[in-house]
């Protein structure tokens, strides 16, 4: 990322020379990070099936909709250190275009929750494949981040269970840069944080409640929800290659939402407009990686502007 070498400040990640995106307490700003690291043994939990209200389902959350829903189902896909409670502000104009599904990700689902698999892109993949196969009919699926890149790898691997994609902030070439400043601080981070205040302070107002939904709740606090060598381990997934040939597989329509203090290297998400297949594009200038969050008002418009036109017309 060029911006490496200015310091620049994107959201709730700081990017510094010769690291792709460093985590710091700044304030307003989140997410993100990646990294090369050799993964760690880990004891393996077995992943418990869940049964909400509605739809009996071991991987996703029904989160609302219509009564009888005329378009297809939104699974919303979060991003690395997320989870699928971090979408509750969008959760209500969401829930008019359709039956809405969250989704939390391996090593996302709890700190005492382990996955049985080695890391890797397919893993992801695969596990989302499966979520969304449980619905029992093609679904858009609206990711962030990391989420994003699971989401379009799953349209190219597995196109019957895809209508359409959202890709919040997320590109496909991060070939070689790592964050190793960016650790430090991260294995730093309290197991639990006391007080929302101890959160805020850390992550700064946006990444904050972000973090706050995130976490594991517990009767003194709020715990990591996961675990932070796996979650480096994860993002060192997107430093050893690049996903080019799995984007330009994708045909269903897709939204592409950069931000203007956008994790992408320049150009590449209007790259990936010119190339893909029924692409709609929009930059939101001073918008920080938690697009969603940070600007819901621009977010909101590009997405229902897309769910009412590619694809509902997919």
């Amino acid at each position: 990322m060029e911006a490496e070498k200015a310091g620049l400040v994107v959201h709730g990640v700081c990017a510094v020379r010769e690291t792709l995106l460093q985590f710091r307490a700044c304030v307003g700003r989140d997410l993100d990070g990646i990294d090369l690291h050799d993964g760690h043994a880990t004891q393996v939990t077995p992943v418990p099936a869940r049964q909400d209200g509605g739809m009996r389902t071991a991987l996703l959350t029904p989160r609302g909709g219509p009564a009888e829903p005329a378009g297809p189902p939104l699974v919303l896909v979060h991003g690395l250190m997320g989870r699928g409670s971090t979408w509750s502000r969008q959760l209500p104009w969401l829930s008019r275009w359709g039956a809405v599904y969250t989704y939390d990700a391996p090593w996302h689902r709890g700190r005492d929750v382990a996955d049985p698999y080695p890391v890797s892109t397919e893993r992801f993949v695969a596990d989302l494949g499966d979520a969304v196969a449980e619905l029992g009919r093609p679904a858009t699926l609206v990711g962030h981040s990391m989420g994003a890149l699971h989401s379009w790898c799953l349209a190219a691997a597995r196109p019957e269970l895809v209508h359409a994609v959202v890709v919040e902030d997320m590109a496909p070439d991060f070939k070689g840069r790592t964050t190793g400043a960016w650790e430090p601080w991260l294995h730093a981070l309290p197991v639990e944080f006391t007080s929302a205040q101890q959160v805020y302070d850390e992550f700064g107002p946006v990444a904050g409640r972000y973090f706050l939904d995130a976490f594991d709740r517990t009767e003194t606090g709020w715990r990591l929800h996961g675990h932070p060598a796996r979650w480096i381990e994860i993002a060192g997934q997107w430093g050893l290659r690049d996903y080019w040939e799995q984007w330009q597989a994708v045909r269903v329509p897709a939204l592409l939402i950069e931000a203007g203090g956008t994790v992408a290297p320049p150009g590449q998400m209007e790259r990936m407009a010119e190339i893909g297949y029924r692409t709609t594009y929009l930059r939101v200038p001073g918008a920080g990686h938690l697009i969603h969050d940070d600007a819901p008002a621009e977010y909101r418009g590009a997405v229902e502007s897309f769910l009412a036109t590619f694809a509902e017309h997919a």
